[in-house]
């Protein structure tokens, strides 16, 4: 039912659409905290559903499929972003399985043993031995007594800090969440991303790596010249260890406006690459902004549900 569905909304040529997903982690297991986040079952259970209804390409073949106006019908992309180390371990041999290629959108700063500052916060709240936090000092207002003894009440917590801190400048961002971390008396884990000999091992088993900054900033927020090094070092780093120019780019966070702006585009213009993405949601046009394509992923468990709005998101086009 949906194949056919799909050929009608997306046909091959001229009125083309393509259907770029994003993912950021494939769990080996759920997660008790965040039961939403995709796991190994379920998105085996995807690609399953993704084989069979559309025709996956790499992103960048569909980009440049897509501006000659010579995309297949039900066109579509798989993306994950930032460089976590399941991407490796438990998305790739998936991928591989279902014969299915995707693009790993990596911030490069957090290889080899880094880790994001919203994975700081949650693993902070997530290990902390205490049931009661008082972050007032460093959050204020609302923050005195943050409760984190149960699943949903840490993931309650999580959200309302990440939410408080997400906006700050890198700097004070990286120090917030260090003194939470320390006042949660939490031991962090230090193999969350992708080491750099993990990048390059995707790379060599047919998947396709784009940058995502080097620390994932909100560029909306940083002046010219930071947001052309942030972006520049991430290309210069892959180009490096992958012996391979890299084409492609994520914003991180990725919503115009709140997250890029048009001077990001146009430093990504600048900079060489031949496409980026957003997370805004829709699917791309011939005549989309092949700087600002959209992506989405839909959240449904159920097949039929997860195709309606599969088929919603082409409507958006």
């Amino acid at each position: 039912m949906y194949k056919n569905l799909f050929k009608l909304l997306s046909p091959a040529g001229k009125k083309a659409r393509l259907s770029i997903l994003i993912f950021h982690r494939v769990l080996p297991v759920p997660d008790p905290i965040f039961p939403a986040e995709v796991d190994a079952a379920r998105f085996e259970t995807m690609c399953q559903w993704l084989r069979t209804w559309y025709n996956v390409l790499p992103l960048d073949e569909a980009v440049s499929r897509l501006k000659s106006q010579a995309l297949p019908e039900r066109a579509c992309a798989i993306t994950f972003d930032d460089g976590y180390a399941d991407n490796h371990n438990v998305a790739l041999p998936i991928l591989k399985r279902h014969g299915l290629p995707a693009t790993f959108f990596i911030a490069t700063g957090f290889l080899d043993g880094g880790r994001m500052w919203n994975d700081t916060v949650i693993e902070s709240v997530r290990n902390s031995p205490l049931a009661v936090l008082d972050l007032s000092e460093l959050l204020g207002p609302g923050f005195e007594s943050v409760r984190v003894a149960t699943s949903t009440e840490k993931a309650a917590a999580v959200e309302a800090i990440i939410n408080r801190i997400k906006y700050q400048p890198v700097a004070e961002r990286v120090s917030l969440v260090n003194q939470i971390a320390a006042q949660a008396r939490a031991e962090l884990p230090a193999d969350l991303m992708m080491t750099s000999a993990q990048v390059l091992a995707m790379h060599r088993a047919g998947m396709q790596i784009g940058a995502h900054t080097v620390s994932h900033p909100i560029l909306a927020r940083l002046q010219a010249q930071e947001a052309r090094a942030e972006i520049a070092e991430s290309k210069r780093f892959l180009e490096a260890l992958l012996d391979q120019r890299v084409s492609l780019f994520a914003y991180p966070n990725g919503k115009p406006t709140a997250d890029y702006s048009t001077e990001s585009v146009a430093i990504a213009r600048d900079l060489g690459f031949d496409a980026a993405v957003s997370t805004e949601w829709g699917a791309a046009r011939s005549e989309t902004d092949l700087f600002q394509i959209p992506r989405f992923t839909p959240w449904d468990r159920a097949k039929l549900r997860f195709g309606a709005r599969m088929a919603a998101n082409l409507l958006r086009a």
